[in-house]
């Protein structure tokens, strides 16, 4: 029980890596306090919203008087720029930047000795497919306030990032086999305890001398270089 009595805020903790970090957690003694819009056991509501946020933070402080951890998981809207509006676009830098940010800042003078943020970032913070603008742009972004708040923090919170890759989620029942697979260097895809395992790790004494980091978990296809006619890549325009 490593995390005994800790208490940890978990955003977008209802269901995917936030769910299964919640669970992991919870598995090792801790409190966990969830914010969603889709109905949880502790708190539901939008983090795109202020208003939402301190009502949150509020009900944390009310229930434990402090925290511990801090998870920021809330997936932002993923449009491109062919389709997004401008308040699209306003809207996923609330939920993957300004909500991460405000909250930090709600609660930072709540955290006890030895506490720990974890930005939830994404392997399209370095690469990108077509028309995936406001997600791509909200994890670059998430990213970046990584090793800004590392240093603002200093001294009491440690904060640093993981960029995951490919991973399956409970929602998606699909059996991936052939190149799914094998594209990988690790040779499959994802799953959300690869995720939660490294949160966890980050959150430990074991950890206490990492801060300001990025930690790729992405199977290795991020450091795959790709030519025409090599690994059985062929290009086609």
């Amino acid at each position: 029980m490593k995390f005994q009595d800790k208490v940890v805020v978990v955003t977008g903790g209802a269901k995917g890596i936030g769910k299964c970090i919640g669970e992991m957690f919870q598995k090792e003694g801790a409190h966990v306090c969830i914010i969603d819009t889709e109905k949880n056991d502790y708190f539901q509501g939008d983090v795109g919203s202020q208003d939402i946020l301190e009502q949150f933070h509020q009900k944390v402080i009310q229930d434990y008087g402090h925290i511990d951890y801090m998870i920021h998981n809330a997936k932002p809207l993923f449009k491109g720029v062919d389709e997004c509006s401008y308040d699209e676009f306003q809207y996923a830098m609330s939920v993957g930047v300004t909500a991460p940010f405000y909250l930090t800042q709600l609660f930072k003078d709540d955290f006890k000795e030895g506490g720990c943020i974890v930005n939830i970032s994404s392997s399209r913070d370095r690469m990108s497919q077509p028309q995936s603008e406001s997600y791509s742009a909200a994890k670059g972004g998430i990213r970046a306030l990584t090793h800004s708040l590392a240093i603002s923090l200093a001294g009491k919170v440690r904060v640093n990032s993981i960029s995951p890759g490919w991973i399956q989620t409970e929602s998606d029942p699909t059996i991936y086999q052939g190149s799914d697979m094998t594209q990988h260097p690790v040779k499959r895809i994802g799953k959300v305890e690869d995720i939660g395992h490294m949160v966890l790790f980050l959150c430990s004494d074991e950890a206490s001398f990492i801060t300001g980091e990025n930690i790729c978990i992405d199977g290795g296809m991020t450091k795959l270089m790709i030519y025409h006619g090599e690994h059985g890549w062929q290009y086609h325009k």
